[in-house]
């Protein structure tokens, strides 16, 4: 498969100035050579043509002969392309119509249409990129922030894979001595120096404990911090919700109990992306479709790494009424609602034993206060004292780094207690594998295709 030439539009669909198509493969130059034509007489000899060199001309029909569309064509010559092959790319207009045309005539001269990511798999297999950098690439085409875009940026420069790498290098060096050691045992205590075995252990131990760490604390920038809104019946919370949104995505009526189900929508606050819940109000109900709803929104909350905890102006609070929904107080603004219906100068009584929650006035109906709550809502999250570009990304990597670190953990105390080498191979040998798993070295082929399945055509 690998060594098939294939294609693909590798614009988004629709109308607009430049439409690219992208070729890549072996038979890339003598195809184009059927279409491309750098006058109106009709195709030329393609397979000459410098790399990197944009070259003005025509795009002919294979059977009929006539002009398709005045296209830019731009040959890049293995290994100094994307996917280290011959790629052409035609950047022609980007109508529905031309596009489809010209991408027919190079399927009809023998290429095959990508599979989706399928550009990006040739990259990786022909080791350009690495996985870390292949999955970087998938963020930073469906990045919902300016910090994950940031943060998918710098893996793809390879940083992540720098760590990664310099780790399973020191634990494959291991192996190989406790290997040797197995091969010669007259020689073992020699070439195992426990202190020494020890300290290189410990050091990928780290390694994974910050890589795991950097995900716990920062993976928001990436998938999103979930922030749930909750409180009882028509206090405002479809309000604010579409306040925040900027747009009418809940129903808002005078009617308590009006959102019974979940309603989930992506928002960004100051390039931080956020997915926020409006849930259903919380009160004492026999309707067996509100007792869903609430239900629903428990489960919400429970998920949920911050909470608007919304409570009418110039109604009482106590702490026991938050803790009756929110199991932790640390991720907790209360919001004080219907601020327009209150007098001038009016300041919400909160109990001593909740003052450090923080709090926000706000008038969801007229839209006040909102941009306070948003800075709030900031200030609480910690967004903006997250580095983008030291974090581990996603939960695949997470799971084996923590699959690397529970080997470790085996290795040492197989170590500490002088147990067989044997023993000592196998918790190394699985370490090594684990973060192998992460670069693409040892990852099996149903990662792979999960991964790259996941990309548009494409790409």
């Amino acid at each position: 498969m690998i060594h098939d030439t294939i294609a693909a539009i590798a614009t988004p669909p629709g109308m607009g100035g430049i439409g690219i198509i992208r070729i890549s493969g072996d038979q890339a130059l003598p195809v184009i050579s059927g279409l491309f034509g750098n006058t109106l007489k009709g195709p030329m000899d393609c397979l000459n043509l410098e790399s990197h060199r944009v070259v003005h001309g025509y795009i002919f029909h294979p059977r009929e002969h006539i002009v398709l569309d005045e296209v830019l064509l731009v040959p890049m010559l293995a290994p100094r392309s994307y996917t280290r092959e011959n790629v052409v790319e035609i950047h022609a207009h980007a109508g529905p119509m031309v596009m489809r045309a010209i991408l027919e005539s190079i399927i009809f001269l023998g290429v095959r249409l990508a599979e989706p990511g399928e550009f990006t798999k040739r990259a990786f297999l022909n080791n350009r990129i690495d996985l870390t950098q292949a999955e970087a690439i998938s963020d930073i085409i469906s990045a919902r922030s300016t910090a994950s875009m940031k943060m998918a940026a710098v893996q793809a420069t390879g940083k992540l894979k720098e760590n990664i790498t310099h780790a399973r290098e020191i634990l494959i060096s291991l192996l190989t001595l406790i290997e040797a050691a197995i091969d010669f045992p007259d020689e073992g205590d020699e070439l195992i120096q426990e202190k020494q075995v020890l300290e290189h252990i410990d050091r990928v131990i780290a390694i994974c404990r910050q890589g795991i760490n950097t995900y716990e604390e920062a993976h928001f920038l990436r998938d999103g911090i979930k922030l749930a809104i909750c409180g009882s019946p028509n206090v405002g919370k479809s309000s604010l919700m579409n306040c925040l949104l900027e747009s009418e995505r809940s129903i808002v009526t005078a009617i308590p109990g009006t959102t019974r189900d979940l309603i989930e929508e992506g928002i960004n606050i100051d390039g931080v992306p956020f997915v926020i819940s409006d849930t259903a109000g919380m009160h004492e109900t026999k309707d067996p479709v509100e007792q869903i709803g609430i239900q629903k929104a428990k489960e919400s909350i429970t998920r949920a790494d911050m909470i608007l905890f919304m409570k009418p102006a110039g109604e009482t609070i106590s702490a026991q009424e938050i803790d009756a929904v929110v199991p932790s107080h640390e991720k907790v603004i209360i919001v004080f609602n219907k601020m327009d219906l209150m007098p001038e100068g009016f300041t919400p009584t909160i109990p001593a034993d909740i003052q450090k929650i923080p709090h926000a006035l706000i008038s969801a109906r007229r839209g006040r206060g909102i941009q306070n709550l948003k800075k709030q809502i900031l200030s609480l999250s910690a967004a903006d004292k997250t580095d983008p570009t030291g974090v581990v990304p996603n939960l695949r990597h997470k799971m084996a780094l923590e699959k690397t670190k529970n080997a470790l953990s085996c290795a040492r105390q197989n170590l500490i207690h002088h147990r067989e080498e044997e023993t000592l191979a196998i918790d190394i040998r699985m370490a090594a594998e684990a973060l192998g798993e992460i670069t693409g070295d040892t990852a099996d082929i149903d990662i792979l295709d999960k991964i790259f399945s996941q990309f548009c055509i494409g790409k």
